[in-house]
C-alpha cells in the first residue's frame, strides 16, 4: 500500500510548516506547497533532515498556470492525493475602518483567501477522488464566525479588518458547499479555526503556539471520522458559524 499523501498550502512557515512537520511525522508524505522557491526548499530540508519524507511544489494559489503545473507533479508522482489542507492566506491592511478599507485591498485577500482556495480544490479533486479517504482541510478563523464577531462582548468583535474576516465568512460557505457537493463521492470537507496563533501574521501577538494551532488541522486531517463534513471546529470541537 502507498503512502497516505497530503498538500499543505503556504507550509513553508509558521502554522503551515508545524503542520507539515506533525502530519509527516504522523507518516504521511508531505508536500509542501509554497510560492517562493528558495524558502519552499529550506523548508523541505529541514524536514528531510527530521526524517520526514517531504517534497515542494511551487504553487501560488492566486495563480491557476502554477496550480495546475502542481497538480501535474504531484499526479506524476502519486497518482493520487489524500489530504488537501488549504492554509495559504493573507490578511490585507489592519487595522482598519471598513469604511476605510480600499476596494482593492479587499479584492486581493479574496483573491488569495477565497478564490485560491477554490481554484486549488477544484484542481486537485481529480486526485483527491483517487486518494484513501480523502479530506479537504480549509484554514479558516474564528473572525469568520458571525455568531463570535457579532457579539459586541467577544474580542473578535473589536477586530477591524474588513477584507480578512468576510474573506473567511466566505470560506466558511465555501467549505459548506463543497462539503455538499463531494458527499457523493465521500470526500470529507471541513474548515478550522487555528485560534489567535504567534506568527508573521499578526506580528508574533498571538497567545497559542504553532503546534497548538496545528493540533486542530493534524485532527481533522488524520484522526477525526471520515464521515465528519460540513462542519467548522475549534480545538476539535464545533465552533459557530
Amino acid at each position: 500500500m502507498s503512502k497516505r499523501t497530503v498538500l499543505i498550502t503556504g507550509a513553508n512557515k509558521s502554522i503551515g510548516f508545524e503542520t507539515a512537520r506533525e502530519m509527516g511525522q504522523s507518516g504521511f508524505k508531505v508536500w509542501l506547497g509554497c510560492r517562493d522557491a528558495v524558502r519552499g526548499k529550506d523548508a523541505v530540508s529541514l524536514l528531510l533532515s527530521e526524517g520526514i519524507d517531504a517534497r515542494l511544489a511551487i504553487i501560488d494559489v492566486t495563480d491557476q498556470e502554477s496550480i495546475d503545473a502542481a497538480v501535474g507533479q504531484l499526479k506524476s508522482e502519486d497518482g493520487k492525493l489524500d489530504v488537501l489542507v488549504n492554509n495559504a492566506g493573507i490578511p490585507g491592511i489592519y487595522p482598519s475602518a471598513p469604511e476605510a478599507q480600499s476596494i482593492s485591498d479587499i479584492m486581493t485577500v479574496y483573491n488569495t483567501n477565497v478564490f485560491g482556495v477554490i481554484r486549488v480544490t477544484q484542481a486537485f479533486l481529480p486526485l483527491l477522488k483517487m486518494g484513501d479517504a480523502p479530506r479537504i482541510i480549509m484554514v479558516s478563523s474564528g473572525l469568520g464566525s458571525l455568531e463570535w464577531v457579532s457579539d459586541r462582548t467577544h474580542p473578535y468583535s473589536q477586530v477591524a479588518a474588513l477584507g480578512y474576516t468576510s474573506s473567511k465568512t466566505a470560506l466558511n460557505g465555501v467549505t459548506v458547499a463543497f462539503a455538499n457537493g463531494l458527499s457523493e463521492y465521500g470526500i470529507s470537507v471541513n474548515a478550522v479555526d487555528p485560534g489567535y496563533t504567534a506568527t508573521d501574521f499578526n506580528g508574533h501577538t498571538g497567545y497559542r503556539t504553532v503546534s497548538e494551532a496545528a493540533r486542530g488541522i493534524v485532527w481533522l486531517a488524520a484522526e477525526a471520522s471520515q464521515t465528519l463534513t460540513a462542519g467548522f471546529y475549534f480545538d476539535e470541537k464545533r465552533a459557530p458559524w
